[in-house]
């Protein structure tokens, strides 16, 4: 099963013509179950000390992250938007927020926010950085990241294999996979399973099928699809918070 999104209601930074706060636009209103968990009760414990979640952004299509990038380029926009394949923004994971609704010092938003494994993408809490506003809730594929970070995976930056990762498991392409994106999305899965398999490139060798084997999973390169949905199986039993719809 690939990790679903859900559409979520949260409100932004967006008005109407009277002022009035608009709830975050249908076609960024998405995300991943364990994202929407972990927005909505820092949202209440934000409330507590008097502050807002109030976001601008989060899910992007390949279009929209396409767009985002384009005026980065262009200029248009300052802040840096990585091309298709990067950004936590494309699998739902990645939010931004308005740090002036916060109320809080941004060190005591971090802390906050770390209770329910939402991370920043910088290093340190100054607000008049840029991208002090962008959060991820990167669920399992921070053993990704990790894994990168200790070079058992050497083809991309940590941040960028996660972020392909986390895209791939909800079933959008990552272009640098090509034609493999089955193949790229079955590696994601066994990385996140605890197996050492080089890395996630899109091509199946000794080592994706060596974890395979140990995984119990039949190897056929005629049945892609077959394995990964075997190996989906598998994380979706292992982090069943990234699949839980709330409610359901």
């Amino acid at each position: 099963m690939k990790t679903p999104l859900v559409p979520i209601s949260i409100i932004s930074i967006y008005k109407n013509k009277l002022g009035d706060r608009l709830p975050l636009p249908a076609r960024m209103a998405q995300c991943t179950p364990d994202t929407e968990t972990a927005i909505f009760k820092i949202a209440v414990d934000l409330a507590k000390k008097g502050g807002k979640l109030v976001l601008s952004d989060l899910f992007r299509s390949y279009d929209m992250q396409a767009q985002s990038h384009s005026d980065f380029v262009s200029k248009k926009k300052k802040a840096f938007s990585p091309p298709p394949g990067g950004s936590f923004h494309e699998a739902g994971r990645g939010f931004d927020l308005d740090l002036s609704s916060i109320k809080i010092p941004l060190t005591d938003f971090w802390k906050l926010a770390a209770k329910y494994n939402v991370v920043p993408i910088i290093s340190e809490p100054k607000p008049g950085k840029s991208e002090a506003w962008h959060f991820d809730c990167r669920g399992s594929h921070q053993l990704v990241y990790d894994y990168y970070v200790s070079k058992t995976g050497n083809n991309f930056p940590a941040y960028k294999a996660a972020a392909a990762s986390a895209i791939l498991s909800v079933g959008i392409q990552v272009d640098d996979f090509g034609s493999n994106q089955k193949q790229a999305a079955l590696q994601s899965c066994l990385i996140r399973l605890g197996k050492k398999i080089g890395n996630i490139d899109g091509s199946i060798g000794r080592n994706t099928h060596n974890a395979l084997d140990e995984l119990g999973i039949p190897f056929d390169l005629n049945n892609i699809e077959g394995m990964l949905i075997q190996a989906e199986n598998l994380v979706q039993q292992k982090f069943p918070a990234e699949f839980v719809i709330a409610g359901v």
